[in-house]
């Protein structure tokens, strides 16, 4: 299976000591997030984890085990890293520390293992398309050494996304300007020599050099295992999105990143309650298992 460290929350920059604890012991337990009572256990070896693929805006805390996780598994990175202000990211690092992190990580694992992702792409009267077509050429150019690929996405209309949008007057972009943004994107990373992607967009770029982007990429994972991996699209995923079928061991309202546009967290009240639910000994990410939960093997051909 190809486990997914996790679209739910960012377990490289807030969870790493558990998550080697759950790789230590060898399993995993997670809920099912529309069915809280359905308990699912992971086995987490060699035999059964075929990739790991990690999600963060941050990964400095996992960057002391990945020499131990990379001896037993193979893995690569979606780095989200884009150049917003603590009005819409409040808890997210520093800029300036977030490339040096990305260049250490590089440095560490290769280039051909980090994915620049520039995403959400969202508008306000701060961030509007001028903006972000200058500081995407600058990213490119700082990023485009130390990263083998980009992928891009604007931003979805989630009613639960509401609130925090309003609160930095923020919106999703229009067809026209979609259009011309992705068009510039395109031509940056050309410049730089970055092949570039677009993730679960309905429109279709490719006339720019935008190609569909997988971000559980069987592509990407054959050329880094040396072995074909056949595996189905993902059907819990919006249409649009092309990612191979996937195992996730994360969980919503757990991250503290913070941000705006965050379709993972319901509310700031909400995630710091979970949060006060973690331990670090614990099988599941939040919470324990309950005297009347059963546990199901989750079986992934």
């Amino acid at each position: 299976m190809i486990l997914s460290v996790s679209r739910r929350t960012d377990i490289p920059a807030f969870f790493a000591p558990w998550f080697m604890g759950r790789i230590r012991e060898g399993f995993v337990l997670t809920r099912n997030p529309m069915n809280h009572r359905q308990v699912s256990r992971i086995e987490l070896s060699p035999e059964t984890i075929d990739c790991i693929v990690f999600w963060t805006k941050n990964p400095a805390p996992i960057l002391p085990y990945l020499d131990e996780i990379g001896a037993r598994f193979p893995f690569y990175f979606q780095f989200t890293l884009n150049a917003y202000g603590l009005d819409a990211e409040p808890n997210v690092p520093p800029l300036t520390e977030r490339l040096e992190t990305l260049r250490t990580l590089s440095r560490k694992i290769g280039r051909e293992r980090v994915v620049w992702r520039y995403d959400p792409v969202l508008l306000s009267p701060t961030y509007d398309a001028a903006w972000h077509i200058a500081r995407f050429a600058e990213l490119a150019r700082e990023i485009s050494p130390f990263a083998g690929r980009c992928v891009f996405s604007f931003l979805d209309d989630y009613p639960k996304i509401a609130k925090g949008l309003r609160a930095i007057d923020g919106r999703v972009c229009e067809e026209a300007e979609m259009r011309e943004m992705a068009e510039a994107f395109a031509a940056s990373a050309k410049n730089h020599r970055l092949p570039i992607s677009a993730c679960a967009e309905p429109l279709d770029f490719s006339s720019y050099g935008v190609e569909r982007g997988r971000c559980i990429d069987p592509e990407l994972i054959s050329q880094l295992t040396g072995h074909t991996v056949r595996a189905a699209k993902d059907k819990n995923q919006r249409p649009e999105c092309g990612c191979a079928a996937s195992v996730d061991v994360g969980a919503y309202n757990t991250c503290s990143h913070g941000c705006r546009y965050c379709y993972a967290n319901h509310s700031a009240e909400s995630t710091a309650a979970r949060i006060k639910l973690h331990d670090e000994t614990s099988p599941f990410l939040v919470g324990q298992l309950e005297p009347d939960e059963k546990v199901k093997e989750r079986k992934v051909p």
